[in-house]
């Protein structure tokens, strides 16, 4: 999958529909949000993730990709999100794709961290 398809289809699972959380997120995934239940997985995920507001729009910046092997795709970036009648929304975010087939991806992997609000203790 090409940079351009991989942007896409992260930035689609801020916005899409339900529908794309049941098509993208795989029945093995895991899934760290910071609201509970914190940790969630499989169709889980998917349900929860489905159900929670879709944003309006999405910026994803400071984007990194690797390819450790092939099928398996680790992005991570920093995710500002907004939506007209609620408080715009930041995190630092990493997600895995594995490949089921050509051109059938799954995502195994979320994760979100919103910025620290205290600073670490030296």
């Amino acid at each position: 999958m090409d940079d351009a398809r991989i942007w896409e289809l992260e930035e689609s699972l801020w916005t899409g529909t339900a529908d794309r959380y049941e098509k993208l997120i795989d029945s093995e995934c895991l899934i760290v949000v910071p609201a509970p239940p914190y940790i969630l997985t499989g169709s889980d995920a998917a349900d929860a993730m489905g159900k929670t507001p879709r944003w309006e729009s999405v910026e994803l910046s400071n984007r990194m990709i690797k390819r450790p092997q092939e099928g398996l795709i680790v992005i991570a970036y920093t995710a500002h999100a907004e939506k007209a009648g609620h408080d715009d929304y930041e995190a630092h975010c990493t997600t895995v794709l594995r490949r089921l087939e050509h051109d059938e991806w799954r995502v195994v992997q979320h994760q979100q961290t919103p910025p620290l609000t205290v600073a670490a203790a030296s």
